[in-house]
């Protein structure tokens, strides 16, 4: 889905033009300059000026491309859309979504996931995972400032990156495989959820036993 470059385009217009292209073209040649310039030359851009908008090779043009995916899911399900659902229904359509925009490009999500899972782009992995999950949370409606703000998104991030393993695997058709994982590891945390909410309501309604011892010593109070 790249977008038209307007005549003197910023470095971060012609981001956003090439990372749907790049990831077209790195199923076959990786993401790296063959693709960039492959990209470069479809939107008529120079080869130079394309570099200088990624600085950071590979790495950037992953970057760039997940956050396309971020800006289709987006458009796909705004908030206002997302609102008629349940958290639950929310939560797996967001996911699904993101498996119908990579299924095109699943090799090219293959080789993206091996270049990150390298020791030195570790914590950019760790952040585009963070920065997924917490994007489909705030679409989801989630207004968490408290610990749980965090909880949701590392157990989503390892829902969702463990969706994408079976995924890049997955021959079922319309990859039923993967929705149903994707179904039974929802229902995993829905139920954790539930259970940590009963138990903060028991944490909540039992006695406290310093009080109560404290009232024996110090009645009145």
């Amino acid at each position: 889905m790249a977008s038209i470059l307007p005549a003197d385009p910023t470095l971060d217009e012609i981001r956003a033009a090439l990372a749907p292209l790049i990831a077209a073209s790195a199923a076959f040649d990786g993401f790296g300059d063959a693709a960039l310039d492959d990209a470069a030359a479809r939107v008529g851009v120079d080869a130079d000026v394309a570099r200088l908008a990624f600085p950071g090779g590979g790495r950037d043009m992953i970057d760039a491309w997940f956050a396309d995916i971020d800006a289709a899911m987006e458009a796909r399900w705004p908030a206002e859309k997302l609102a008629a659902l349940k958290i639950r229904e929310r939560i797996t359509t967001l996911v699904e979504t993101r498996i119908d925009l990579l299924a095109p490009n699943r090799e090219s999500l293959r080789r993206a996931l091996a270049l990150l899972a390298l020791p030195t782009n570790a914590p950019h992995a760790a952040k585009l995972g963070w920065r997924a999950a917490d994007h489909m949370w705030r679409l989801a409606g989630d207004t968490a400032t408290d610990y749980n703000h965090y909880s949701k998104r590392v157990i989503l991030g390892a829902v969702y990156g463990s969706t994408m393993a079976v995924f890049l695997t997955d021959e079922s058709e319309g990859f039923a495989d993967t929705r149903a994982f994707l179904a039974r590891r929802i229902d995993q945390v829905m139920r954790f959820e539930s259970w940590k909410h009963r138990r903060a309501s028991r944490s909540i309604e039992r006695p406290s036993l310093a009080r109560f011892v404290g009232r024996l010593r110090y009645p009145g109070r």
